[in-house]
Order: C-alpha cells, then structure tokens, then sequence
C-alpha cells in the first residue's frame, strides 16, 4: 500500500533527490552533521546529484509542514533522524500527521525489533522478556505511519521506513547511510547515470563574473548538453582572488566546448592559471 500515490515516471524524466537532516543538536551546534557531505558522495557514485537540502529542529509543527512538502514535491527524498522512541523523537508522528495516516506497529517492524532484543539479550546471558517494560517501549520504534515499507538496518534491524518517494533513516551516520545506500541501490538504479561525465575548467584572474556572462551565455546556447559554470573565490589560500570557469557533460562534448571556452577568453586579455579536469 502506498499512501501518496506518485505519477508514474517517464524515461525521460527523472526525480529531484533531497535531504531532510532533523534535530536540534544540529542547528544548536552540538554534533557538527555529516550527512550532507555523504548523501552528495552517494549520490555522485552513481552518477545523481542532490538537488535540495534542508534543516529543521525537534519541533513537531516544523516538522510536519516540512515532511508535507516533502511528500507533495514527487522527489527522492531521504529523512534522517528523530524516528527513535524518546519524548525529542517527533519525525515518525510528523510524517503520520502530514499524511492524513494513524500510526500503527508494523509486523515486520515488529519481528525486526524483537530480533534485535532477542540478540541482546543472549549477548547479555539473559533470558528474552517480551513482557518486560523496556522490551514494550522499544516496540515503539517500530511504530509507523499505516501502509509504509521498512527499510533494513544491517547495523542493529531497528527499520526505517519509506512512505511513496520519503525514507526515513535514524540521524546516525552508522546505521544511515547503508540504509541509504540500500534504498538507492534497490528502488532507483534505473536513474544512475552510467554516461562518462566529465568537467574541465580553467583559473581566470583578474576578471569579474559580469563580464563573463555573456561567453557564458553564448557556450551553452553554441553547446547543449554541456552545462557552463563560474565559481569565484576572494581568498583562495593558492590563487587569492579569481574565478573557476569551465564546463561538465558528457565527455564527446565537454572538448569541443571547453576549446571555445578557452578561445572565447583570449579576447579579454586575461591571466590565466592552471587547467583542471574531473571526471
């Protein structure tokens, strides 16, 4: 059962990939996140990039507006933290709530967690209690919004959970970003870019983005397919003050354009310093 039912996708079309990172000790600086940076790496390994990002704290009325856009955008959007069992865990209520869904135990959630309990407890030398009360209150994590599917946890098999196109993963990095990488791998590798892409670009000194406009312009109407970028810095601890100008796409048109990228700059008359390719 999928709550939010999504048009289907053409192949010609492909979804936004977004991150949602929840918690206050993010925004009050307490843990620095790391999610960002990883979710940009994972999706670069296959050739996708992320496309929004945002932040919110442990407040339910944020949360759930943010969640109910999230759901409305069509996106892959993957939300981490605050789906635990504690009185700051909101994120597994605020996606019921912007759902118009109740909450319920999950069956596979529930033999996942009991799993779970059962380990710990022989790692202990104790005998399973199911009636015990921590036992019942760690139920609660599997407690989810009705008509969701569990994502796997290979770190502990306390499961996420995927409503339509939204994963919910826990805030840390150990268990979150495999479970990522799983729902990537399993519900999207039709949308990996297996195409070469490459970048090449140059240093320019002395020029101001303004005047570089217009060649910027005239490169993507003269090249599509390519796409032009310019990415100032005034305090470079190398360079100082310049501008990195190139070009990415598919390799067969990244060469053609970035020569008439390096011609088009001769006619400015600039200092130009080192040349740099990514693929």
């Amino acid at each position: 059962m999928n709550p939010i039912p999504q048009p289907p996708l053409t192949s010609e079309q492909r979804p936004g990939f977004r991150l949602i990172v929840v918690g206050d000790e993010i925004l009050s600086g307490k843990r620095a996140d790391k999610h960002l940076p990883k979710v940009i790496e994972l999706l670069k390994a296959r050739g996708l990039q992320l496309d929004y990002a945002e932040y919110v704290g442990d407040d339910p009325q944020r949360i759930t507006a943010v969640l109910k856009r999230a759901f409305e955008s069509g996106d892959v959007v993957f939300s981490t933290g605050g789906i635990g069992a504690t009185p700051d865990d909101h994120t597994r209520q605020c996606a019921a709530k912007a759902l118009g869904v109740p909450l319920a135990l999950h069956p596979q959630a529930k033999a996942l967690i009991e799993q779970r309990m059962q380990d710990m407890a022989r790692e202990q030398g104790k005998v399973y209690q199911p009636s015990d009360a921590d036992n019942l209150h760690r139920l609660n994590m599997g407690v989810f919004p009705v008509g969701v599917s569990v994502i796997p946890n290979p770190f502990n098999k306390i499961p996420g959970f995927s409503c339509a196109r939204v994963h919910f993963v826990p805030g840390f990095p150990v268990m979150a970003w495999p479970m990522i990488e799983w729902v990537l791998d399993t519900c999207y590798p039709q949308w990996f870019q297996t195409q070469a892409w490459l970048e090449r670009s140059v240093i320019v000194f002395g020029a101001m983005e303004a005047t570089l406009t217009p060649l910027m312009e005239q490169l993507e109407q003269e090249n599509p397919g390519v796409k032009v970028f310019s990415l100032p810095s005034v305090d470079h601890p190398e360079w100082g003050r310049h501008i990195e100008l190139g070009v990415k796409g598919a390799p067969g048109l990244v060469g053609p354009a970035y020569g008439s990228l390096l011609a088009g700059l001769k006619t400015f008359q600039l200092k130009l310093g080192p040349e740099l390719v990514q693929n």
